[in-house]
Formats: structure tokens, sequence, C-alpha cells
């Protein structure tokens, strides 16, 4: 943690920690290992020689589940790539131009992850919707021996990324995608084996839409949330309403005002407020007890906080709640 330093201006006084935890995780206080790069390169990987084999076995087995899962899982590879680049653009020092670094990208890493997965998704539906319309024959062998090797494929490099699925909204997506392609290969598997005992050549474009609809659902709630940190929203898990109420009750604190919370990246939290103080005793403990709660009951781990008397608070500009 670097030191935490203050900044006094004649009745006003300024504090900013710059303390970074990166083990907070958005809202939480999950642990994840720092870096997942050896994780992103073998999940980019076999996810790649999959994509590849999938899409020539279901060319050639006429399966349009194979296709689909093919597609989304190239979804995967991009979006795992993506996710790989802006891990690395997070831990890039701050420069003279970008203050707070690049940590921002991991947030628009998920974003674009989760409207990758939805185009594609859009086009696999698509064409399920067309094979249900003329059923095409489709090799029901094959189709399952192939799935049967994504299941793998998939596992692994979901297990790769669950420690950090807690803690971080960018490696959450990898996970996401990879653990609900564990579970919808398996159902393509079935389907599989389904038509080499049936021969109900409709059930293989009807995998199709379900393996759509389940991606669609799974894919909303990251959506949803990558939307939001990009829109500096409160992150989700964080209660602003209670930091409000610990900030109001602190010894000599009769206002807050001029309060945002908002993501840095997919596992920091910042926060800035004004506090209007009594008097000026014990202001230097005061911050330092407000940063450590800051990081230690909320998950925020860069907290600015400007100390203000009731004359200064009367002149602040940004003391309305409309103004921002």
């Amino acid at each position: 943690m670097g030191d935490d330093h203050q900044h006094h201006h004649g009745h006003e006084h300024g504090h900013h920690d710059h303390g970074h935890d990166h083990h907070h995780g958005i809202g939480g206080h999950h642990h994840a290992p720092a870096s997942f790069g050896k994780a992103f390169a073998i999940g980019v990987v076999l996810n790649t020689i999959y994509v590849l084999a999938e899409a020539f076995w279901g060319i050639a087995a006429h399966s349009v589940a194979l296709l689909a899962d093919a597609g989304h899982n190239l979804g995967d590879v991009v979006g795992l790539l993506g996710a790989w680049l802006a891990a690395w653009l997070s831990h890039r020092a701050p420069s003279g131009q970008y203050t707070y670094g690049l940590r921002r990208s991991s947030i628009l890493a998920a974003l674009a992850n989760a409207i990758i997965l939805l185009v594609v998704t859009g086009g696999i539906a698509w064409e399920a919707i067309q094979r249900l319309i003329t059923p095409e024959q489709a090799g029901g062998k094959t189709i399952v021996i192939v799935a049967i090797a994504g299941v793998f494929v998939n596992g692994i490099t979901a297990w790769l990324f669950m420690a950090g699925r807690k803690g971080d909204l960018n490696i959450k997506a990898a996970f996401l995608h990879m653990a609900s392609d564990t579970v919808l290969t398996l159902g393509v598997a079935a389907a599989g084996g389904i038509i080499m005992v049936t021969g109900w050549l409709w059930l293989d474009p009807a995998v199709s839409l379900v393996i759509s609809i389940a991606i669609v659902i799974g894919t909303w709630s990251l959506l949803r949330d990558a939307v939001n940190l990009s829109m500096d929203a409160v992150p989700r898990g964080i209660d602003q309403a209670a930091v409000n109420g610990y900030l109001r009750a602190l010894p000599g604190v009769t206002e807050v005002h001029d309060l945002h919370i908002w993501a840095m990246s997919t596992t920091e939290t910042a926060l800035t407020a004004h506090l209007v103080r009594i008097d000026a005793d014990g202001d230097g403990d005061l911050l330092r007890r407000i940063t450590c709660d800051m990081r230690a009951r909320f998950g925020i781990g860069h907290a600015t906080i400007q100390l203000e008397t009731a004359e200064a608070a009367r002149a602040c500009e940004l003391r309305p709640d409309h103004v921002v």
C-alpha cells in the first residue's frame, strides 16, 4: 500500500489513499490470483484447436448443433483473447495521459465479450430455425464424439478460471463462457445419441435453439453488469446507502455530499466524498480510519475524502445533490 497523505487548503482538508487492493473484487472481499496469463494461454490454444475440429466435423456430419457450438466457441476464443489483453493492460502503470492506467480496459473486455456472445448466438438461432423448416441428415455418431471432446476442453478451461470467478467480472466472463459450454455441449452429445437411435433430424436444430436461449439467459447478467460498470454505476454488491450511512455516522461529521462510487476496473472500486466537520481536531486519524474501513467493510480500495468546515461547505459548488 502506498503512503497516505493529506492536503490542507485553508479550511478544507483533502485525503487521497493510494492503496490499491487488487485482491478485492467489485463489491466483495474475494481473493484471486493476480494473473491468469497461463490460464488464458492454455484456454486459447485448447479452444482454437477444438473450434477448428468441431467446424470441420460439423460440416462433414451436416450438424447445425456442432456448427452452432463451434460458432459459440469461436466467440469464446475471441473473448478469451480480449480478456487476456485487458488483464495485461490493467496492470500497466499510470501515465500523464492515462492517470488511472488502463485498468478500465477490463470493463470494456467484459462488455465486448457479452456483445460478441449475443451476436454469434443470433446467427446460430437463425440457422437453427432454417434447419427446423428444412431438416437435413446429421451424423449422430460424429456429433456424440466431437461433443464429448468439447466437454473436456471446455471443462478444463472453465476450471482454470474458477479461482477468480467471484472477484473479477473479466475473469467471471471467461469462466461463465467455458462453464456454460461444458453443460451445453453435453446437450449436443445427448442429441447426437438420440438421433442415432430414433433418426429424429429435427432434434439437432432444436438443441441449437435451446443452446441459443441458454446463452442469452446466461449472458444477460454479464451484459447488464458490464454496461453498468462502463456507465460508472455503483458496482454490484456495494450498498451506496450503507456507505453514505457509515460516513454520516462518523464522529464530528454533520453532512456528506458529492459522494460517488464507481469501478476503476473489474477488480477495483473508487470513492470520492466531501465530509463536513464541526472542527479539524483528529482529522488525520479520521481519514486513516475511513480508508481502512472502506477497504475492509465495503471492498473500496481507492478512497478520496475531502473534509470541509461548515463555512467551506456552504461555498462548495458540488454540494447540491443534482450537481456532478
